[in-house]
């Protein structure tokens, strides 16, 4: 009842069963109707606490949402293909000419409810600006000048994932608690319910709509029996936010979404998770890496997959003394020394490490130093079309990586520790593994300061 505060939202059951009753006699709306008063005068019977459920169109006509178009079949299809980009905020999906759609309340349907039936030929129905609203407005007239404490459900017709046909549901409503939820609760059997959430206004709607249907020329219905408790909530509370929507794009649409966003996803991970990254995981990556552009249709890069503990801490310690020597040479105080070293630690704490290397197989010689030096850059861009591609292919998997430079300035210690050809190029090495905190996904860099057109 209007005004109560339960300290939950009310059982939703009808004990004594419900009444669907249909309002007939109804003539045309326009603007200048007064659609309380003809409701009342069609259906004297209605008392308090049963709920209207209307058809949004009776809306559309009242609240000027009635748009003129044109007669001819093409011209009539073009302009409402321009009023469903005006209505739309967000594509989902798009099939052929088929398009569903976000507007600007959050409804998800074909069309931004753009609708060309049960209207005249020359007119076309838009949504009502705020369907809640309309609920509320109708509401309180009725009350106001009929003494009729009631609940209204305006309702929309739409598709439903995996479902074939259409149902009516709520778009708005006022008067009503729209959802009941039984979290918390425990069955007949001992069981705690945890995710059972029935949104009744759409089970209110979708019933009503079987005495209204959609040829019969009856907009407006009476639910009897379900005593409608206000808890503030409208139609618009049904709608999932997209944070928490795991359907909020068509199959099409997500892979496209993903396929721009793909490089975007990868970032410098230097903290991982302490679990481990499955093998095939990390197969699959090396196998689309692997597909990276290379000269003269050769396969000159290798990942050094260091899957044995001792062999990678011998291998990075080797490395650290080095870098050592290098730093000491270069004149750095122990303190500077010992910093710059433990930037190395990832590669000991990482699940997993790869170096990757260019073999040079392939590799053309030329009788003079210009062109054999072009060659191996050659090469060496080869290598990092194929580490970046290693980098994304991890990073769409939620892999994190970390590429460090460090093999490069200790060739020769990692070629002799782990005994490869001496004309083996090292590129670097990867830290990889699960992120310990989600990164999100990279701004876009600044084209203006770093792409030089001329």
């Amino acid at each position: 009842m209007t005004g109560a505060e339960p300290s939950r939202t009310p059982d939703h059951r009808a004990a004594a069963g419900l009444q669907i009753l249909p309002v007939t006699g109804l003539g045309e709306f326009g603007p200048g109707s007064d659609l309380a008063a003809e409701i009342v005068a069609a259906a004297p019977w209605i008392v308090d606490d049963d709920v209207l459920v209307v058809t949004s169109k009776v809306f559309s006509k009242t609240e000027g949402r009635m748009v003129a178009a044109p007669t001819d079949p093409e011209e009539r299809d073009a302009f409402r293909r321009r009023l469903i980009d005006d209505e739309t905020v967000r594509v989902v999906a798009r099939r052929n000419r088929t398009l569903i759609t976000a507007n600007r309340n959050g409804l998800v349907q074909a069309a931004a409810g753009v609708d060309g039936s049960n209207v005249r030929t020359d007119q076309i129905a838009l949504l009502p600006l705020d369907p809640d609203a309309s609920a509320a407005r109708l509401r309180a007239r009725l009350a106001d000048e009929f003494g009729l404490r009631v609940a209204v459900i305006v309702t929309d017709t739409m598709g439903r994932a995996w479902r074939t046909g259409q149902t009516d549901v709520a778009i708005g409503a006022s008067g009503i608690a729209v959802s009941h939820g039984y979290d918390g609760v425990v069955d007949p059997y001992g069981n705690t319910l945890q995710v059972t959430d029935i949104a009744v206004a759409d089970e209110l709607a979708a019933a009503a709509d079987l005495v209204k249907g959609k040829l019969d020329g009856v907009p407006v219905a009476v639910v009897r029996g379900m005593t409608p408790v206000d808890d503030g909530t409208g139609a618009r509370d049904l709608v999932r936010d997209l944070d928490d929507d795991m359907f909020r794009l068509g199959v099409e649409e997500a892979v496209a979404l993903g396929r721009r966003q793909a490089l975007l996803t990868r970032r410098s991970i230097r903290r991982f998770a302490e679990r481990e990254v499955a093998e095939e995981s990390m197969r699959a990556a090396f196998a689309e890496a692997l597909t990276a552009p290379a000269p003269h249709h050769t396969h000159p890069i290798r990942f050094l997959w260091i899957r044995d503990d001792d062999r990678r801490r011998r291998l990075l310690d080797a490395m650290a003394e080095a870098w050592r020597a290098d730093l000491t040479a270069d004149r750095k105080t122990p303190e500077s020394t010992a910093k710059r070293i433990r930037r190395g630690q990832i590669l000991y704490d990482a699940p997993e490490l790869v170096i990757p290397v260019v073999t040079g197989d392939g590799m053309h010689e030329y009788p003079d130093a210009r062109r054999n030096a072009c060659e191996k850059t050659m090469f060496t861009v080869a290598g990092g079309a194929a580490v970046a591609g290693l980098l994304v292919a991890l990073s769409v998997r939620d892999i994190g990586s970390c590429w460090v430079g460090s093999t490069i300035f200790a060739a020769e210690v990692v070629r002799r520790e782990l005994d490869l050809p001496s004309h083996w190029q090292p590129l670097g090495a990867v830290a990889i593994g699960h992120p310990a905190e989600e990164a999100g996904l990279r701004e876009p860099a600044d084209v203006d300061s770093m792409v030089v057109e001329l």
